[in-house]
Order: structure tokens, then C-alpha cells, then sequence
């Protein structure tokens, strides 16, 4: 289950950075459904944007 986790998140951080391969985005989408790809994305995003709030936050 934790090696699932990894993975779903390893593969959305790739996608965002832009430096997913090919093959890896077809294993992905022909073994799981995209809803977790979606779900670990709107997190991911969340937590980068809340990051940067902090970080200007912290050094203004």
C-alpha cells in the first residue's frame, strides 16, 4: 500500500515538473484509474501554494 503511495506521488510530482517520460504515463493510466492522479495533483498543488504563502511570509 505505502509502495502504491509512493509511486501515485512520484508520478504526479514528475508530471507537474514536466519530466515524466511516455512509457511511465501509459503504465499509469493503464493500471489505475486518473481519479488518485487527480486527488495526489489538487494536494500537491495545495501544498506547494501554501508553501510559498509561508515562505514570502516568513522572509517579508
Amino acid at each position: 500500500m505505502l509502495k502504491k503511495w509512493f509511486r501515485l506521488v512520484k508520478s504526479v510530482s514528475a508530471s507537474m515538473l514536466g519530466v515524466q517520460s511516455q512509457k511511465s504515463y501509459e503504465e499509469d493510466f493503464t493500471e489505475q484509474s486518473a481519479v488518485p492522479f487527480v486527488v495526489t495533483g489538487i494536494v500537491l498543488v495545495i501544498v506547494f501554494v501554501v508553501s510559498l504563502i509561508l515562505l514570502v511570509s516568513f522572509l517579508v
